[in-house]
């Protein structure tokens, strides 16, 4: 009996971005074939690039669009190498049976302390006095430099990463609100808003933490940055689309917003040989980052384990824990048999057409796990028997069938 259906030498990972070397030694020792690259690649490149990769590997920069999609012939997932998955067409990946995983926690940590930082930063006025300094200006004076403590932070957006940021916080003295569209738990002493409109007359920080859908798009435009308090200190470390930057600098240059950190923009460089360019450059008391949040060491360590980790479990076992687009299934490796992974469009009586097929050939369940999802269904199945070639041909054609796996 063959422990596994496909070599593991030939399935061939792909990394863009470059991701952690953590990654890379991952899939290496796991057997599999591995190719690093330290940029990312335009939808023409990768459209070539993706031809007989299984594996792929990405970070925020890397667009995997349908065009992608349609080149690649042997892809069986994606690993996001970060929080957000917009950059990814999930719809159509899930359509041609493709999962998608992320890594949703590993650099909390790092974009709460950079959040933090910032904040002190610009209530102090520090970019100012630093730019000066350099410049031989001694400005030694308290003008535009408060504490932190007894000042209100809003929060827009409520996920791990805004909840973190406001239990320390609220640990360093501050007032926290926040609103976001699902209705979360506060945490501590923070306060949610009825609306963003609230949160905006009281907060003497804001700071914007959403994902990246397209109803995002600009949602921070003139009309918000007008509500918002004079001299509020504005933060951006979520998605660079949701924030309409030529608002931003209009206000920034009305003296409206007195200090601004952003770390995303609506377009980057992509790779570090680019030049950067905004009309942000060289605003006052204002803090410009390259995309940096989750950038730590500890962040990139734990995410170049944490997604190869689920990448190889998907490949060799069929689990789908972790995956942002698959039905949730997690199961051991199966001994003495072989398993099988049909995956298909959710549409009814399809798991009696494959169970059918199965007893047509007198092959024995020893399990079966289905979950589900609006669009589609997927189906693990371990059987004890040995079984014909065409037997899979046949599971292949059932209407419906989208991709049919078998692990060994």
């Amino acid at each position: 009996m063959k422990k596994l259906s496909y070599p593991k030498k030939k399935i061939k990972v792909l990394l863009l971005e470059g991701v952690h070397i953590n990654a890379k030694n991952t899939f290496f020792a796991e057997g599999f074939d591995v190719e690093l690259v330290a940029s990312s690649l335009d939808e023409e490149e990768l459209c070539q690039r993706i031809k007989g990769v299984s594996i792929l590997g990405i970070r925020s920069k890397t667009n995997i669009t349908k065009k992608v999609l349609e080149s690649a012939d042997r892809l069986m997932a994606v690993g996001a190498f970060c929080i957000g998955t917009n950059q990814i067409d999930l719809e159509e990946s899930t359509k041609k049976g493709i999962a998608v995983f992320n890594a949703p926690y590993s650099n909390t940590r790092s974009v709460v302390e950079l959040a933090i930082a910032e904040i002190i930063m610009l209530m102090r006025n520090l970019p100012d006095k630093i730019r000066a300094m350099h410049e031989g200006v001694w400005d030694k004076s308290a003008t535009n430099s408060f504490e932190i403590r007894n000042k209100n932070l809003g929060i827009i957006g409520y996920g791990s990463i805004g909840s973190q940021i406001s239990i320390v916080a609220e640990a360093m003295g501050m007032k926290v609100y926040y609103y976001d569209l699902e209705e979360k738990l506060a945490l501590g002493n923070a306060i949610p808003c009825k609306s963003l409109n609230e949160l905006f007359s009281i907060s003497d920080v804001i700071s914007i933490h959403v994902d990246g859908r397209k109803e995002n798009k600009n949602m921070i435009g003139d009309t918000q940055f007008s509500k918002m308090k004079e001299g509020v200190i504005f933060i951006n470390l979520g998605r660079g689309h949701v924030v309409d930057i030529s608002a931003l600098k209009k206000h920034i240059d009305a003296g409206k917003i007195r200090g601004t950190a952003i770390d995303v923009y609506p377009k980057e460089p992509k790779s570090n040989n680019e030049p950067f360019e905004s009309i942000l450059k060289g605003a006052p008391n204002t803090i410009l980052t390259p995309h940096i949040g989750g950038s730590t060491l500890e962040a990139q360590i734990n995410i170049g384990s944490f997604v190869p980790n689920n990448l190889i479990k998907f490949i060799n076992t069929g689990n789908t824990a972790g995956s942002v687009n698959f039905p949730q299934l997690q199961l051991p490796i199966l001994e003495n048999g072989h398993r099988l992974i049909h995956i298909h469009k959710n549409t009814p009586g399809l798991l009696a057409q494959l169970n059918n097929t199965l007893a047509n050939h007198n092959i024995n369940i020893l399990g079966q796990y289905l979950k589900t999802t609006e669009e589609i269904g997927y189906v693990i199945t371990d059987i004890d028997a040995e079984y014909p070639t065409k037997f899979i041909d046949e599971l292949k054609s059932i209407i419906g069938t989208i991709k049919v796996r078998v692990l060994f």
